[in-house]
C-alpha cells in the first residue's frame, strides 16, 4: 500500500540520519528499565517472563528496556532501518528479542492471544484507519492484557502555520480523511511521512469498541513558558501534541442455557 511504502522510506531515512527518534537506551536507563518506561506506574511490578509486543516501536529504546527487565520481547516495525537499531543494541547488550518487519494494522504473523502487553509509542498517525490497528491489537492480546499507546492529538495535526501575532492556525479540517497536506509548521510532523488525523471518537471510541476498557488517559506536557515562538515547546503551550492511553483487553462471558460459560470478544 502506498502509505506503507512512503512511511517505510521516511523512517529508514530518519534512522540513517540519526534522528532524535533513534535515541537508543542508555546504560543508566537499562539499570532501571521499568522506571524509565513507566513513570506513572501503569506496568506491573515485574514483567519478567511476560510476552511483550513493542508495536511500531523500532529504534533501540523501548524493546531494549523491556528485554533488560526480563520480558520476552517482539518488536514490530515497518522500517528495516529502525529494526536494525534494535538488533544492534540487543547484540551489544547480549539481550534476546525478535524483530519482525510488518505494519501495525496487519499482524497476521501472530496467532490470537499471543501477548500479555502491547506497548505502542506515537505511530497510529501513519495509518489511515486506526480501527484496523485496534482490532489487531485486541486479537493478539490475551484476556486482561495491557495496551499502552500514545497518539498525536487531532488539534495538533490541524495546525498548519503561525500568524504575525504568533497565534497558531488550524488549517486542516477536523474531518480530514485523506493524508495530511504539507504544512509550514512542522513542529510535530516527520519529514516525508504520510500522516493521518484521527478524531477523538476514533482514538477513544474505536478503542472501546474493539473490546478495551480505558483505565487512564494523560496528556504529556511539551510546554515551556520560556520557549521562543517557532520552537516546538512554544507551540506545546497552546495545544497538547500527544495523548497517552492505558487500556485493558476484556473478553465478556456469555452464559448459554444448557452449556458452560464461554468467552467472546467485544468486537
Amino acid at each position: 500500500m502506498r502509505y506503507r511504502d512512503q512511511n517505510r522510506r521516511a523512517w529508514d531515512r530518519l534512522a540513517a540520519d540519526n534522528s532524535q527518534f533513534t535515541r537508543v537506551a542508555t546504560d543508566e536507563e537499562c539499570a532501571q528499565p521499568l522506571l524509565t518506561l513507566d513513570s506513572r506506574g501503569w506496568l506491573p511490578g515485574s514483567v519478567r517472563g511476560l510476552d511483550v509486543l513493542c508495536l511500531a516501536s523500532g529504534g533501540g529504546w523501548q524493546s531494549i528496556l523491556y528485554a533488560s527487565a526480563g520480558a520476552n520481547v517482539t518488536v514490530v516495525d515497518l522500517s528495516p532501518g529502525m529494526l536494525r537499531l534494535d538488533e544492534r543494541e540487543a547484540n551489544k547488550r547480549r539481550l534476546s528479542l525478535r524483530t519482525i518487519e510488518a505494519s501495525m494494522d496487519d499482524l497476521c504473523e501472530f496467532s490470537d492471544e499471543s501477548f500479555d502487553i502491547v506497548h505502542q509509542p506515537v505511530s497510529t498517525c501513519y495509518v489511515p484507519r486506526i480501527t484496523d490497528t485496534y482490532r489487531e491489537v485486541a486479537r493478539v492480546l490475551r484476556n486482561d492484557g495491557l495496551y499502552i499507546s500514545q497518539h498525536k492529538q487531532p488539534t495538533s495535526l490541524q495546525i498548519t502555520d503561525r500568524d504575525r501575532k504568533h497565534q497558531y492556525i488550524l488549517g486542516v479540517e477536523y474531518y480530514q480523511t485523506d493524508p495530511l497536506p504539507p504544512t509550514s509548521d512542522t513542529s510535530y510532523r516527520e519529514n516525508g511521512a504520510s500522516e493521518y488525523l484521527h478524531r477523538w471518537e476514533q482514538l477513544v471510541g474505536e478503542l472501546c469498541r474493539a473490546g478495551f476498557v480505558l483505565e487512564d488517559l494523560v496528556e504529556p506536557s511539551r510546554a515551556d513558558p520560556k520557549a521562543p515562538p517557532g520552537h516546538f515547546r512554544h507551540r506545546g503551550r497552546f495545544t497538547a501534541p500527544y495523548v497517552r492511553l492505558k487500556a485493558r483487553r476484556r473478553r465478556s462471558t456469555c452464559s448459554i442455557p444448557g452449556t458452560t460459560s464461554i468467552w467472546t470478544p467485544n468486537t
